[in-house]
């Protein structure tokens, strides 16, 4: 084995040594890695290490000393210890003992390693090793370039590398990196001096860049191992497992080589020792490398201090990659490198300079550090380059840093400092105009002046600099100049700043506001900013709102008044005191809210024509007045007062005002003393009378003296004359002054505003006018409160009051009771209103006696019809008997008689009465009962047609038989008069109710539109069809069940893509090629798909029409000729022409076999040609097939087993052939036999040949014609695709066309820009208005918010009341008006009970017997009511009996008719029978006569046919004739050689003619059954007769309808009364 040489560097290329490492890479000399490190070279097994062992050399045959001994405990010495084996033998020397020294292992161990481990990184390039024994039988290279962490494989080496390393490939290598397994090294031979030789890199890949990082990593180890894991041997050792056999096996290695070099990146030509290692050892490759290109480190692996302004890179070929040095400009020593910096620069530089000193900073030591800033006239380099700032660090930015630089483009000043945002001054040390208090904890340095621009003088923002105080206007306060002044409010840019409060006198507290909206502090429920306005349901009082009513004082006599509707009243309250001369008023006042003088209003009217001259008014006080009290002033001659009553007038103020106090009660006593000229009435002074009405208390505001403009409140008073509108009760429209001022006075008094008090039954609203507070009242209540009635109505509740409706000729007065309505009567009157008669009696105001023949008490008010009548008698006179009962019961007549109960059965209360009424027949006094409907029988003991049920028995009741109206009421056995099952459903329905349809039908049976079901016997399931129009369909939505791939409700088309519905087993896929066919869809009957260009066949799968071949590689037109194809199309695989019959040949142009003559007059050969031609093909066919057959058994070699079957085939074959050659010997017996037997089929196939080739013909021109309208469509579908292709072609590429539409769509779009920049600049504008809504919006907003939140709380106060007062309401009235019973007394003592009361069964009570309550009159009045249905009840039983008559004759009338329908059915059907038949026997003859007249009949034909005729008797059905119609088809048919037979049969014409004769005989007695037939027309003419008197039936009928119909009109008319009596008692 030659020894590799040795490779150098990556690339295998040597470096250019001429130039050094100056001109780009360079590189160490390569060595062997061993020498020197005999110390670093390791292996896991040595022989002898421990003691001598003995080993044997299996190639030592020629020697006979074959076994020696191992002792590597003492070194090896050439002379003294040869017997040392060490590993370090291994290493290579050029001694003359180096073979006589080696490694080796112990014996018998298989896995052994040798290692080397090396202080640096190398380059290792290939290894050899020289064994002693055999190589290794397995072994495995592998390394490790981090010392030893981590291992990877370089190669496998095995002799049986499946076995030894499976799942490791075996190569050839591909890339250098790869991981295989050899076996080129690892035979069992030669037994020594066998080498195992390795590079890492394989010559013969090339290598692209041998710089990359994959090929160093590739090369680079720090340790290397070999271990070597299986011994080769001769197989004793499995024999024999002894150590002596072992002795043999073992490792020995003579010289191991690593080549390497020292790894320093291209940065060095050599290397020296690390430190430690010796540098004397020749030939030693060490591993420091003597670094160059400013790199440093063990293997130049990183740049050099201060020399990182690049990244380090390996040497690469001619670039050095030299690492670079820093910049930073004299101030630092120091740097590293920043591969962000790198990137950011562009990769140009990347070096950041470190401790830079000078008080400079940055990348490149190039700017000043923070605080300092650049010298502009020094050098960069300079050491006292940067200058320290001369900042104020308390106003200026950073807490006193400048500008580092001068840079004008970007505004920078070198030194200049850079102030906060309020703070000014070269050092920063001074605050801006409008701003104060310079801080450093301010981040703009100095705080804004906190002036309101509104507040300041000249609306300035200047302020103190050191305090922050502003300049205020007049009315402004504050450090901001922000508040207003105490009573003022509105901040602002007035002239003063801010505008007075003026809160209302009465309405506020006092005159102070809030200062942003002026809202001053309200008294109680008032509200508005002034507190002018009151709050929701509360008002202010007005002048007269102290009321006093006359009619309600003491000592008065009351006279109501008499009020004209549409007059407006002159009074208030219910109406007017009567004071008679000398008379004298008690008022009692226990009201005053607050403690004034008040004027007394007087209102009055007068009934005399003078004046009243002397009325004395005191004031009794319950006590002296105290001094100190408001009124303490007041004198007694103060408190009585004179006045006297002018005529003219309706009131009067009396002078001087009265001073009352509030809490205190008072009697206000008015004297009538004198009449002016009492001496003038006819009965003096005892008839001077005066009217009264009331006396009211007036505040004024002179006794309201609140503050200085209390005066000008007085003069707005009496100028705008305010009191003047309350002295008249039809008082004017107050003025919005008087309002205010009236207003004021009122929040004073009331200290605040009144609540409304709406009584919630008489008012409609709890809402009241706020001057004032009268509340708006329902109809007929009046009072403030709405909380009374008006005079002339009674009944106080949420309805309103309801008027007396007093009757005028009845009652006294139009006045009633106010609780009951009770009106007062006349004599003679009675009821509520006094408008009726007293009990019996009726006719008001002309009363007289009821007449109800003494079976009733009372009767009608108006009509004197009777009420309640008794004795079972009804009628507006009780003169007949109810219903159910019969007799006479009217007085005084012969015929009277009590009313007795109808037995109809039985009584009308016995449970077993079924008639509406009854009556005795005059004549034998028989009762005749009106049975109810369902009922029949002289008792009605019997249930009608159409019912069931069994009367007979108690309990027991007809009811309808529930069929769903599908059976005949009139038939007595349509359903079972016990069960109600129906019997005979109509219709073509079915069931126990009838209630579904016969099968084959479907429908809504109670609907009785059941139908046919219309299924398609194609497309329909066989096993739901009995015949061929006879289906079974779904019941109800008349559904059939489809075969396969059928849909629609009678089945009778195909579902999508189906097609083939004729084929009776359901439809057939389509199957169109999906990508060949424009859809999935075919023709429905013929399966054709619609295919697109290029394509055909039924599938869309073949070429397209006359073409053939694969349509997915080549389609051939069809080269038919015309002259002899069936059709254009030829085969679609094959290319055969579809040929005529009697022609043949790929293209149809020659004759068939069995035609001759030349193409394409083909004629048929013989006829016996074609049943010998298929003979003897048939023949032919059986005897290739035997032929190929013997064939084969002869080829097998097994023909012995069928000698037997071949002497049979053999004779068969001479049968076969004798029939050939005897074919001309037996010609004409063929010929007799062909024309006897084979010439009817040939004719007959002949015929269907031509009917199918006319077919064919037809629908080959058929489907041309739709291939043709089918290739226009797609003609013109592509012309319009095209034409709108061309059509976006030209307008693409018409420019000007393209341009003006540029134009215009930048036109449109500065046409959008300037409406939406106007929608936003433009004003006004849709933005602007939107702006302006949402800043009016949030205005009122904040303007309504306290408005709002104080009337929430008002509301909710309000409803805090209104649940008090809901809580103390009583229901006792309405518990005694409702009940009739006093509403305080207990359940158990009560006898009419009440709200919550229970009876002792626990139900509740209410009302009851002598109890006058609502509850009480209801139940009476539903009495009354029911009576009287029962009545009507009654009246519509009779008229029902009525209807059951007509319902019977109108029964009985459908019977008739019905009867006389069913015998014109059966005569037409006999009608239609008869003239079937005569067109039956008309056909027969005109068979007959088309037979006899027939050319070439056979004459023995003719007369059997003849006979035949003669002896049968005329058909007695059509079927009959139609079977021997059939039979004489078959007959002639069946006839063969015409021409033959006619000349055998001339003088036999005249014999047919004979058998004419006797035809036409026949025919004369086929005339006598129409002699039938018109007997059958006479029956026909019968029945018509039966019609008629069917019809007369029904107008009989008809007749007894309308008499039926005057009967009831009459009832009717009888019953009008009733029906006035039920109105009147309803």
């Amino acid at each position: 084995q030659g020894i590799l040489q040795i490779i150098p560097l990556p690339l295998h290329v040597e470096p250019d040594h001429s130039h050094g490492c100056a001109q780009g890479s360079c590189y160490p000399a390569t060595g062997d890695l061993l020498v020197g490190r005999e110390k670093n070279l390791k292996a896991s097994s040595t022989c002898g290490m421990r003691r001598k062992e003995p080993y044997c050399i299996v190639s030592h045959l020629q020697d006979e000393k074959k076994c020696f001994d191992c002792d590597s405990r003492r070194p090896y010495d050439p002379v003294y210890n040869t017997i040392n084996h060490r590993v370090e033998n291994v290493i290579t020397t050029f001694k003359p003992h180096r073979k006589k020294s080696w490694w080796q292992s112990e014996n018998g161990k298989s896995d052994v390693f040798v290692q080397l481990d090396l202080e640096a990184e190398f380059h290792f390039t290939h290894l050899i090793m020289t064994f002693k024994t055999f190589r290794p039988a397995a072994m495995l290279i592998e390394r490790s370039a981090d010392f030893g962490r981590t291992w990877q494989i370089y190669r496998y080496f095995s002799h049986d590398c499946t076995a030894a390393f499976p799942g490791v490939p075996q190569g050839p290598s591909r890339n250098i990196n790869d991981v295989l397994c050899e076996s080129r090294y690892s035979d069992i031979e030669p037994s020594t001096g066998g080498e195992v030789i390795y590079r890492v890199l394989d010559p013969s890949i090339r290598i692209e860049d041998p710089y990359s990082p994959s090929i160093q990593n590739q090369l680079k180890i720090t340790n290397l191992r070999v271990n070597f894991t299986k011994l080769h041997t001769l197989g004793d050792n499995l024999l024999d497992p002894r150590d002596e056999i072992k002795e043999k096996y073992y490792y020995a290695m003579y010289e191991l080589v690593v080549r390497g070099n020292c790894f320093c990146y291209g940065h060095a030509s050599e290397c020296a020792p690390i430190v430690g290692i010796r540098d004397d050892i020749e030939g030693m490759v060490h591993g420091r490398c003597v670094c160059n290109h400013n790199t440093k480190g063990l293997n130049c692996e990183r740049c050099d201090d201060f020399h990182n302004d690049l990244p380090w890179r390996p040497a690469e070929g001619r670039s050095t990659n030299a690492c670079k040095k820093c910049n930073c400009n004299g101030h630092s020593s120091q740097c590293h490198f920043d591969m962000a910096v790198y990137l950011a620069t562009g990769n140009l530089s990347g070096g950041v300079c470190d401790d830079c000193q000078h008080n400079t900073m940055g990348r490149n030591c190039e700017t000043c550090k923070l605080f300092y800033y650049k010298d502009p006239v020094k050098d960069t380099r300079d050491p006292q380059v940067c200058i320290a700032c001369d900042c104020d660090p308390d106003g200026s930015q950073n807490g006193g840093m400048c500008d580092s630089h001068t840079e004008p483009s970007l505004g920078l000043v070198g030194g200049q400092c850079r102030c906060k945002a309020n703070v000014e001054g070269p050092r920063c040390d001074k605050c801006k105009t409008g701003f104060f208090g310079l801080s450093p904890h301010n981040p703009q340095g100095c705080q804004p002046c906190q002036c309101d621009h509104r507040g300041t003088v000249s609306g300035s923002s200047q302020c103190d600099p050191v305090s922050g105080d502003c300049f205020c206007k007049r009315l402004v306060t504050g450090r901001s100049c922000d508040q207003c002044l105490p009573e003022h409010w509105a901040l602002s840019h007035d002239l003063n700043g801010c505008r007075g409060c003026e809160c209302d006198v009465g309405g506020a507290l006092d005159n102070h506001c809030s200062m942003q909206s002026g809202q001053c502090r309200c008294r109680s429920h008032m509200t508005g900013r002034q507190c002018t306005q009151v709050e929701s349901r509360y008002f202010f009082m007005a002048l007269d709102h102290f009321l006093y009513e006359a009619e309600s004082a003491k000592m008065g006599q009351v006279s109501p008044p008499e009020h004209q509707p549409g007059r407006p009243a002159t009074w208030t309250g219910s109406g007017f005191a009567r004071v008679p001369e000398g008379g004298t008023l008690e008022f009692l006042i226990a009201d005053i809210p607050y403690s004034m003088e008040y004027e007394l209003l007087i209102r009055y009217e007068t009934q005399m024509p003078r004046d009243w001259e002397d009325v004395q008014i005191t004031v009794i006080r319950p006590g002296p007045i105290p001094t100190s009290s408001p009124c303490g002033n007041t004198i007694p001659d103060d408190d009585r007062l004179t006045v006297s009553l002018p005529a003219a007038a309706r009131f009067v103020v009396p002078a001087p005002a009265v001073c009352l106090e509030r809490g205190v009660t008072y009697t206000l006593r008015f004297e009538f003393k004198r009449y002016q000229d009492a001496n003038s009435i006819l009965h003096g002074a005892a008839e001077a009378l005066l009217l009264m009405d009331s006396v009211r208390g007036v505040y004024f505001s002179t006794s309201l003296k609140c503050d200085t403009a209390s005066s000008s409140r007085k003069q707005a008073y009496e100028r705008y004359r305010c009191r003047e509108g309350a002295k008249s009760v039809t008082r004017p429209m107050m003025t919005d002054t008087c309002a205010k001022l009236i207003l004021s006075m009122s929040a004073i008094i009331n200290d605040g505003a009144l609540a409304c008090n709406c009584d919630p039954q008489g008012s409609v609203s709890s809402m009241c006018d706020v001057r004032g507070g009268q509340c708006a009242c329902k109809p007929n209540v009046i009072g403030r409160r709405c909380d009374q009635c008006a005079p002339g109505t009674y009944g106080f509740g949420p309805s309103g009051c309801i008027a007396c409706s007093c009757s005028l000729e009845g009652a006294v007065t139009r006045l009633c009771d106010k609780f009951s309505g009770q009106c007062q009567c006349r004599p003679g009157a009675f009821g509520q209103r006094c408008d009726g008669c007293q009990a019996g009696h009726w006719g008001f105001p002309s009363c007289r006696p009821c007449r109800c023949n003494g079976h009733a008490d009372q009767c009608d008010q108006r009509t004197g019809a009777c009420v309640s009548c008794r004795d079972n008698t009804g009628g507006d006179k009780c003169d007949r008997c109810a219903n159910g009962y019969y007799g006479n019961p009217v007085l005084g007549k012969a015929s009277s008689a009590q009313c007795r109960p109808c037995p109809c059965p039985e009584g009308p209360n016995s449970g077993r009465h079924f008639a509406a009424s009854c009556y005795q027949d005059n004549r034998d006094r028989q009762i005749i009962c009106n049975c109810n409907q369902g009922y029949t029988g002289a008792r009605c003991e019997e249930c009608a047609p159409g019912y069931y049920g069994n009367p007979s028995r108690p309990g027991g009741r007809c009811q309808p038989c529930q069929c769903n109206n599908n059976i005949d009421m009139s038939d007595m056995e349509a359903c079972d008069r016990q069960t109600g099952q129906c019997r005979k459903c109509l219709y073509n329905t079915e069931g126990p109710d009838c209630g579904i349809c016969k099968s084959s039908y479907f429908g809504d049976a109670s609907r009785r539109n059941c139908r046919k079901c219309t299924c398609n016997f194609l497309g329909t399931d066989r096993g739901q069809c009995m015949e061929r129009e006879d289906c079974v369909c779904q019941r109800a939505s008349g559904q059939c069940q489809c075969q396969p791939n059928v849909i629609g409700l009678p089945c009778d088309h195909c579902a999508p893509n189906h097609w083939n519905l004729a084929s009776g087993r359901g439809c057939e896929p389509c199957g169109c090629d999906p990508h060949n066919s424009v859809t999935a869809a075919c023709n429905e009957f013929t399966g054709k798909c619609q295919c697109r260009d290029g394509f055909g066949g039924k599938t869309c799968t073949d070429c397209q029409e006359n073409y053939w071949g694969d349509p997915r590689t080549q389609c051939r037109a069809c080269d038919c000729d015309w002259r002899g194809i069936e059709t254009s199309q030829c085969n679609r695989v094959t290319g055969h022409c579809v040929c005529q019959q009697g022609v043949s040949g790929v293209r149809c142009d020659q004759c068939a076999r069995g035609f001759s003559g030349h193409f394409p007059n083909c004629q048929p050969c013989h006829k016996c040609f074609g049943d010998w031609d298929r003979i003897v093909q048939d023949l032919a066919v059986r005897t290739k097939t035997l032929a190929e057959r013997a064939h084969e058994i002869q080829t097998t070699g097994l023909t012995g087993v069928y000698e037997k079957a071949f002497r049979d085939l053999e004779e068969k074959l001479a049968q076969a052939r004798g029939i050939v050659n005897a074919r001309n010997a037996t010609a004409v017996a063929v010929t007799t036999l062909m024309e006897a037997q084979i010439g009817e089929t040939t004719d007959a196939l002949s015929r269907l040949e031509g009917d199918l080739t006319i077919v064919q013909d037809g629908n080959s021109e058929a489907s041309k014609e739709l291939s043709a309208l089918e290739r226009e469509a797609k003609e013109l579908n592509l012309t319009l695709k095209q034409l709108h292709r061309q059509l976006d072609i030209l307008k693409n590429s018409n420019f000007l066309g393209a341009y003006d539409s540029i134009r215009s769509s930048h036109n449109k779009s500065r046409d959008a820009e300037r409406r939406a920049n106007e929608s936003t600049t433009t004003r006004p504008s849709t933005v602007s208005q939107s702006a302006d809504t949402r800043h009016r919006t949030e205005r009122l907003i904040a303007a309504k918010k306290d408005d709002f939140n104080r009337k929430n709380a008002a509301n909710k106060r309000a409803l805090g009341d209104l649940n008090t007062r809901a809580q103390g309401l009583d229901l006792k009235k309405i518990n005694e008006k409702v009940c009739g019973a006093p509403g305080d007394a207990p359940c158990g003592e009560s006898p009419c009970g009440g709200a919550g009361c229970r009876d002792d069964e626990g139900n509740r009570h209410c009302g009851g017997l002598n109890c006058n309550g609502a509850v009480a009159v209801a139940n009476n009045a539903m009495e009354r009511a029911k009576h009287a249905e029962k009545e009507l009840n009654k009246a519509m039983g009779e008229v029902e009996g009525l209807f059951s008559k007509v319902a019977d004759a109108k029964t009985k009338a459908e019977e008739a008719k019905g009867k006389a329908q069913a015998a014109l059915d059966k005569a037409t059907a006999t009608k239609n029978k008869v003239e079937r038949s005569n067109n039956d026997l008309r056909d027969l003859i005109k068979q007959i006569r088309d037979f006899l007249t027939q050319e070439g009949a056979d004459p023995d034909s003719i007369e059997a046919v003849a006979n035949r005729v003669l002896e049968l008797s005329i058909p007695a059905s059509p079927l009959q004739i139609r079977h021997l119609a059939d039979e004489i088809k078959e007959r002639v048919h069946s006839l063969s050689n015409v021409d033959a037979i006619l000349q055998q049969t001339q003088d036999d014409v005249r014999r047919a003619e004979r058998l004419l004769l006797d035809a036409k005989r026949a025919r004369h007695s086929a005339e006598g059954v129409k002699t039938t037939a018109e007997t059958v027309k006479q029956a026909l003419v019968d029945a018509q007769t039966a019609q008629a008197s069917a019809e007369k039936a029904i107008a009989r009928a008809k007749a007894d309808i309308g008499e039926t119909q005057t009967r009831l009109t009459q009832v009717t008319l009888n019953s009008q009364p009733l029906r006035h009596t039920l109105d009147r008692n309803g």
